[in-house]
């Protein structure tokens, strides 16, 4: 099971077949949706839940950039944790540190950059006062963008 929510989140993440390409090792896309259900799975922790959030504020979020670093392959039955850390927190917003990580040896690094959009115009907003309120703690950087 993940941590609790922390400044330096973890999620396990245990490799598949289905997650793999001919040559058996982990298909490079299939770590941009590892580290999303790591995003989303450390939201849930600290009580954020998506669907609520844009019900209740009509914030959604997109991913506006991300850039993603390869060290090492992972391969089937691999056990790998996902670690979050949100390094900067913007008006709107979030830029997330993502590693992937096997034991101790790093295996893929990822930079995302997430924005908050109204749900209905998918125009840029500010991030929810109260999602601030939680997530300002943890962030490395200051809220800026």
């Amino acid at each position: 099971m993940p941590q609790p929510a922390s400044a330096d989140f973890r999620f396990p993440i245990r490799v598949y077949y289905e997650d793999t390409d001919a040559g058996g090792v982990v298909y490079y896309a299939n770590y941009l949706k590892f580290f999303e259900r790591a995003r989303t799975e450390w939201l849930r922790a600290l009580g954020v839940e998506q669907r609520a959030l844009a019900d209740e504020t009509g914030c959604i979020f997109v991913v506006r950039s991300i850039d993603t670093q390869y060290r090492r392959p992972a391969a089937l039955d691999d056990s790998l944790t996902i670690r979050s850390q949100v390094s900067r927190l913007g008006k709107a917003s979030i830029d997330f540190l993502q590693f992937c990580e096997r034991g101790d040896e790093l295996l893929a690094t990822g930079k995302v950059q997430v924005g908050c959009v109204d749900r209905a115009t998918l125009r840029p907003r500010a991030l929810p006062s109260g999602l601030v309120r939680t997530l300002a703690p943890l962030a490395a950087g200051p809220a800026t963008d």
